[in-house]
């Protein structure tokens, strides 16, 4: 299992708001947009990427379950912020991975930790620009 859901929803509401302006800086970092499917608002969420080539990976730190997955699959993609330009990212891919061999070593061991195995892929389609 991963974080509990209350985790997520203290990030919500404390970490994500003072983590926020910096994800899209940080190396490593990024914040993912997307639009809710009900309620059509643009949504912002703080991640932590990998990089494989023309493929990026964001470990799911809370579940499958989250709304923003659910989100982004639907719109079949999403833009991200990352080191000061945003990134249109498609085909996303969820999938699940108990030895987490996509991630670094480091990063799968604390990965590990948390019993983190549901990943979402993802295409990089283009750089839309700099923020």
């Amino acid at each position: 299992m991963p974080l509990p859901r209350w985790v997520a929803r203290f990030n919500l509401y404390v970490t994500n708001r003072l983590l926020g302006p910096l994800a899209s800086r940080l190396p490593g970092m990024g914040v993912v947009i997307h639009v809710g499917r009900k309620t059509r608002r643009r949504y912002r969420t703080p991640v932590l990427i990998f990089r494989r080539g023309n493929r990026l990976i964001i470990a799911l730190t809370y579940g499958r379950e989250s709304q923003w997955v659910h989100n982004v699959l639907a719109q079949d993609g999403c833009r991200l912020e990352t080191k000061g330009r945003t990134i249109r990212l498609s085909h996303p891919h969820l999938f699940h991975d108990d030895q987490r061999g996509a991630m670094p070593s480091f990063v799968r061991f604390m990965l590990g930790l948390l019993n983190v195995t549901d990943f979402l892929e993802f295409t990089i389609a283009e750089t839309v620009g700099s923020q």
